[in-house]
């Protein structure tokens, strides 16, 4: 530790703490515009100056200099750093005035205004006048996609978007051309950015230089009401905030988490937006001669009633979608077990994870915060910058830092760092079944959800698990034993039991006619056969709804407070930002009223019941952002099921990044998106 006195405190720190750490440690504001705490140093805003006591007789750049490099006093004195003396106050009122020499005065139609940086340290540290009178320069704006608008007039070169892409997105397709004042930041050839995570670099922007084209011009910040809930694009579960105005939701915004998504959500989290407004189902609808006809809820509830009493039990099944809530499964489960159901499952794409082989066989269980830990990483049917582009940044960032080895077994995969390919299929991942313990402390296993959902998907695990063990994966003090789900329901599904009962059937078995009478919870990548009378309980009028003969319009995830369980096995809240539109209601609520009409009336009135029996059953799904570590055992049982292999090599679980739930396939941006990877895809196999 080195001592140093920041506006006369002393405090004892590491001496590779920059200046601008330790202001901050101290307790003092130091203004930064290229700074970030996650990206590298740049240096080049020269905002965050300080004053140096017995340094160089000019301001310090406090974000690049260390306390290591600071010389102590003549006698062995602490250095001494002002943050706030007139010195570094007339150095900012500078900087402040060179910023904005070519600035436009564009703060009244800047879609930053409210929330701006360069807005808020001018008032805060900037004079009231400026002594230049040139003209200001003029820059092109740039084509960066469908999601990023530029206004390149406003730029103060800090950097920021630039060392995100290149740092944590991995993909280098932003720069600077020119020099001086001719310096423009640009993307390459001016094609559109093709990282899942460019989104992230209107956060970055200090200014208004770089905003979001989707949601150009539709409020000011102050005008939006922000509520705090969680992502369910994909089972990462990432902490996002979401911004209304009235009955609409406006924008998506990452929140700070450091254990999940750090500060950053994809794409499709922060975008997927419009599609809450598009091809919503508002009212209830039954059937008649071949035709959906808009129908009232007592309406649809007696056409099931009346189905129900004429189906025997072992003819009814439910199969609960990707984007359900803990509450609504746990509600239909309890439904479908009033009603001496057994037919019941979670997994529409068909995958062989189950409760009783062990809830640590479906967990991420070393969490996402301990791939910073690992020093091996093996990736087994999965692609991680598609099913969990946040995810796969933190992998990005652990194989910068080195020492870290990192091999696939699937496909080859266009991933943002470098891994060494050991084999296409199952043959590649049994020559570990028997290898010795490899010489790492925590080696880590990542196994996609699509090497689970083929039809040897249990051998797959089975044999996953022995290698686990073999290698030394699974050991005393670690479980690096990881399954990347895709979808957010599904951690919470098999949680809860959402899986068949003794002779039930599976959600394939179901939707290929094994049932006469279907409930549908808003399963919409599963195609049910003609036959079977569905109900469909969801929130757009996607394959499911199409598919039903009678439609209970829900609500989606911005419209309803729900538990959500990540792929780590951490329940986390999402609240209500607004209400559902039209009839629609809350999904328990529909479930509940559902109840009484086909008198199985569940126990309970409110969702305060409702979690309260929750609670009583699965105590750890109420015990809100903790991750409950699973028993490792399980491992040494799993590794003897055995089974037969298929050769087929393993593949993604996620064709399509842009399209993978109804709410995304109802986005305009997101087929935007959809069609211009495609294009370039097509345009990559020609050449």
């Amino acid at each position: 530790m080195a001592k140093i006195i920041i506006d006369g405190k002393e405090l004892d720190l590491p001496p590779e703490y920059t200046l601008l750490q330790a202001a901050e440690a101290a307790g003092a504001e130091v203004p930064r515009f290229c700074f970030h705490e996650r990206l590298s140093i740049a240096g080049n805003c020269r905002m965050c100056l300080v004053e140096v006591k017995g340094g160089p007789p000019k301001p310090t750049a406090s974000c690049a200099m260390a306390i290591r490099d600071l010389r102590p006093g003549p006698n062995g004195e602490p250095p001494v750093v002002e943050t706030n003396s007139p010195m570094a106050r007339k150095a900012r009122k500078g900087v402040l005035e060179f910023l904005l020499i070519n600035h436009p005065l564009d703060c009244p139609i800047c879609d930053q205004g409210g929330e701006c940086d360069l807005q808020d340290q001018a008032m805060g540290y900037g004079a009231d006048s400026s002594r230049f009178a040139e003209n200001k320069r003029a820059v092109e704006d740039k084509y960066l996609g469908p999601l990023v608008k530029t206004s390149m007039n406003r730029c103060i070169h800090c950097t920021r978007c630039i060392r995100f892409a290149t740092e944590v997105a991995g993909v280098s397709e932003l720069g600077a051309i020119g020099r001086g004042e001719d310096m423009e930041i640009t993307s390459y050839l001016e094609r559109a950015l093709t990282s899942e995570l460019q989104g992230n670099v209107v956060d970055l922007c200090p200014v208004g230089a770089l905003t979001s084209r989707p949601t150009a011009f539709h409020a000011r910040p102050w005008e939006y009401v922000k509520t705090e809930s969680v992502d369910v694009m994909d089972a990462v579960g990432c902490a996002i905030r979401i911004d209304s105005r009235g009955r609409e939701v406006v924008r998506i915004l990452p929140r700070l988490n450091d254990a999940i998504n750090e500060e950053w959500i994809s794409d499709k989290t922060r975008h997927v937006v419009d599609g809450l407004k598009t091809q919503r189902l508002d009212r209830p609808y039954i059937r008649v001669e071949g035709k959906l006809r808009p129908a009232s809820w007592p309406q649809a509830f007696a056409a099931i009633a009346a189905k129900a009493k004429a189906t025997q039990a072992t003819k009814i099944g439910a199969i609960a979608g990707d984007l359900a809530s803990v509450e609504e499964m746990f509600a239909l489960k309890g439904l479908m077990e009033g009603l001496g159901v057994a037919n019941l499952d979670c997994r529409q794409d068909g995958s062989k994870f189950s409760p009783e082989h062990g809830r640590a066989s479906y967990l991420f269980n070393s969490t996402i915060a301990g791939i910073d830990e690992a020093d091996a990483i093996m990736i087994i049917g999965s692609n991680p910058r598609i099913e969990a582009p946040v995810l796969n940044a933190r992998i990005r960032k652990r194989w910068l830092k080195g020492d870290c080895l990192i091999g696939v077994v699937g496909e080859k995969l266009d991933l943002t760092y470098q891994y060494n390919h050991l084999g296409a299929g199952a043959d590649g991942l049994a020559a570990f079944a028997d290898h010795p313990p490899v010489q790492k402390t925590k080696p880590m296993f990542i196994l996609g959800a699509g090497a689970a959902a083929r039809p040897d998907g249990l051998a797959v695990l089975s044999l996953a698990a022995k290698a686990a063990l073999s290698l030394g994966v699974v050991k005393d003090g670690w479980n690096g034993f990881n399954v990347l789900q895709n979808v957010a329901s599904r951690v919470g599904g098999l949680d809860v039991g959402f899986t068949p009962g003794p002779g039930g059937l599976d959600a394939p078995a179901m939707a290929a006619g094994g049932v006469d009478l279907l409930f549908n919870l808003g399963a919409d990548e599963i195609e049910i056969a003609s036959g079977a009378f569905v109900v469909y309980i969801g929130s757009h009028g996607d394959r499911g709804a199409h598919r039903a003969d009678v439609v209970l319009p829900g609500a989606a995830y911005p419209e309803k407070t729900g538990i959500y369980v990540n792929t780590e096995g951490r329940p986390q809240f999402g609240d209500r930002a607004i209400f559902p539109p039209g009839d629609a209601r809350e999904d328990w609520a529909i479930l509940r009223a559902l109840s009484d009409a086909l008198g199985a009336k569940l126990p309970y009135d409110s969702l305060v019941g409702l979690r309260a029996a929750l609670a009583a059953a699965h105590p750890h799904l109420v015990a809100l952002d903790a991750v409950a570590p699973a028993d490792a055992g399980v491992f040494a049982a799993l590794a003897k099921l055995g089974g037969a292999l298929d050769k087929a090599p393993f593949a993604s679980a996620v064709g399509d990044f842009f399209l993978t739930n109804p709410i995304a396939r109802a986005s305009r941006v997101m087929a935007e998106c959809s069609a211009l990877r495609a294009g370039r895809q097509t345009l990559q196999a020609a050449e």
